[in-house]
């Protein structure tokens, strides 16, 4: 063996690499996001891992659905929402998952649908007191002042029901006051 011989094991190394990706092998996930959409993910990955043991399983989907106040969610929902992955859902296939999810989506239609999954029922509306919830005390944590604002641009109807659809076209499209 050449007094060279690991250097010349390292050097070819890169170059395999670059070879699977180029034949669409392992293709870096990472690089789809930039760091703040990889915090902002990692954040939503601790918050449904609910036992904190770095994998996403069907319990910890059962114990986050019952945080956000949906009790009687049945098993064939939740093993269909496993069967998503092709795997155990570690927070590298959780990314690969929201990136194939994301790839040439609308986002309107992304947004949206973060918001539909608080609405199982499809009604358009959430309750303003469970999104101020979640607002203030999950992942980025919204201030009293940031609630204030959010209220007073999207004010909830006598019920108390707030029309996400209007906040999800007001993120993606702007205000209409605000181009006048």
């Amino acid at each position: 063996m050449s007094r060279w011989g690991p250097m010349e094991e390292e050097a070819e190394a890169p170059k395999k690499a670059k070879r699977r990706a180029a034949e669409g092998g392992s293709s870096n996930v990472f690089s789809m996001f930039d760091q703040t959409q990889i915090q902002e993910f990692k954040e939503a990955f601790t918050v449904i891992d609910q036992n904190r043991d770095g994998i996403i399983d069907k319990e910890d989907l059962r114990d986050t659905f019952a945080a956000m106040g949906r009790l009687n969610v049945k098993n064939e929902e939740l093993d269909a929402m496993m069967k998503e992955a092709s795997g155990p859902i570690n927070f590298t296939v959780f990314l690969t998952m929201f990136g194939e999810k994301l790839k040439g989506a609308d986002p309107e239609d992304v947004i949206t649908g973060a918001f539909k999954v608080l609405d199982p029922e499809g009604k358009g509306s959430i309750k303003k007191q469970f999104l101020e919830e979640l607002l203030t005390t999950q992942c980025d944590r919204f201030s009293q002042e940031e609630i204030k604002n959010m209220w007073a641009a999207f004010p909830p109807d006598v019920g108390g029901n707030v029309d996400y659809k209007n906040i999800c076209y007001v993120i993606t499209h702007g205000d209409a006051k605000d181009q006048e």
